[in-house]
């Protein structure tokens, strides 16, 4: 199978004006596949309809830590559902751990954070995982459960990086390996693209040049460019590598 071209494994396409030019102008910078995030009842139910319309795009659903007080069990029950009904569904996220924003309600992130953890293990299902200000809590809870997936947006140091890959997860790389102070590079690597995928976040987090711009998947290019580099390989060893990558995580060739 011709694994020689780019996945964007996490980017918020419901936030998208013209998603048929989304589409075409990532299919010319070799982006021919897309896992969008829905990550709150809105983009959950705008997303079905998108991955209806187009066979290239996937979507993971659950529920971000942002969202835990506005949600109860008849959520995680309405995503079981979902699960069961729609193959284009290919994992639970962006779930996790943010006090950054609100550190008030600690319990009730942790609570539904492990909630949907547990609805990924009784589906065999990959999460994809939000951490911020809470990576080494996130971590100790993923050593407590059996899950696999990605960490999203991945940004803290090797040993942390080790941690992970060691319970099974890989490591989502965005723009912030391209921004020019960013330590994400150092750790990029010590790490073998065996474990490494990569991701927009569109419409955020924006590369280099375009940084503090709306970001777009045919960026993903970019990412992959920057990557290349550290690694000293061609960006056709990357595309096969982090494609295939993907295929592991979610099986996107069936």
């Amino acid at each position: 199978m011709n694994n020689n071209y780019l996945i964007d494994t996490h980017c918020h396409i419901s936030l998208t004006d013209d998603i048929d030019s989304m589409v075409m102008d990532a299919e010319k910078n070799n982006v021919l596949k897309f896992i969008m995030s829905g990550c709150d009842a809105k983009s959950i139910r705008d997303g079905l309809e998108i991955i209806y319309r187009y066979p290239s795009i996937f979507m993971t659903v659950g529920f971000h830590p942002d969202e835990v007080d506005n949600i109860t069990d008849k959520d995680i029950k309405d995503l079981e559902v979902l699960l069961k009904t729609n193959k284009k569904i290919v994992g639970i996220g962006e779930i996790g751990l943010d006090y950054y924003h609100n550190d008030m309600n600690k319990e009730r992130q942790r609570e539904y954070f492990i909630k949907q953890l547990e609805l990924a293990e009784k589906y065999d299902l990959p999460v994809v995982i939000h951490s911020r200000e809470s990576i080494g809590e996130v971590l100790e809870i993923l050593k407590e459960h059996h899950n696999r997936g990605v960490i999203h947006c991945f940004s803290g140091s090797i040993e942390m990086a080790n941690e992970f890959i060691k319970i099974g997860f890989y490591l989502g790389i965005g723009g912030v390996l391209t921004f020019k102070n960013s330590k994400l590079k150092e750790v990029v690597e010590e790490i073998s693209l065996d474990h490494l995928v990569l991701e927009t976040d569109s419409p955020y987090l924006a590369p280099e040049p375009y940084r503090g711009h709306t970001n777009y998947p045919q960026n993903i290019k970019i990412v992959a460019q920057a990557l290349r580099k550290i690694k000293n390989v061609s960006m056709e060893e990357i595309a096969e590598k982090t494609t295939g990558n993907v295929n592991k995580i979610y099986n996107l060739f069936k």
